[in-house]
């Protein structure tokens, strides 16, 4: 998995800082910012995600698509 920039299917932009590790399971999670304030939390807020859901497809509108679309 790419560090840099990604665009999340609802449009927010974020930015990938690394990919972490569960301390019980090992389960890869990603680290990532949100630039813009989220959920009423404050900007450049750090954030956690298992990788496998960073990476799945959703449905929108009928079609598939990457819950998070690599940019830079």
């Amino acid at each position: 998995m790419k560090i840099g920039s990604y665009r999340h299917f609802k449009g927010t932009i974020v930015e990938v800082v690394g990919i972490a590790l569960h301390s019980k399971t090992m389960e890869e999670m990603v680290v990532y910012k949100h630039f813009d304030s989220m959920k009423g939390k404050k900007k450049n807020t750090l954030w956690v995600r298992p990788k496998k859901m960073f990476l799945e497809k959703v449905e929108v509108n009928g079609k598939k698509e990457s819950r998070f679309k690599f940019l830079k």
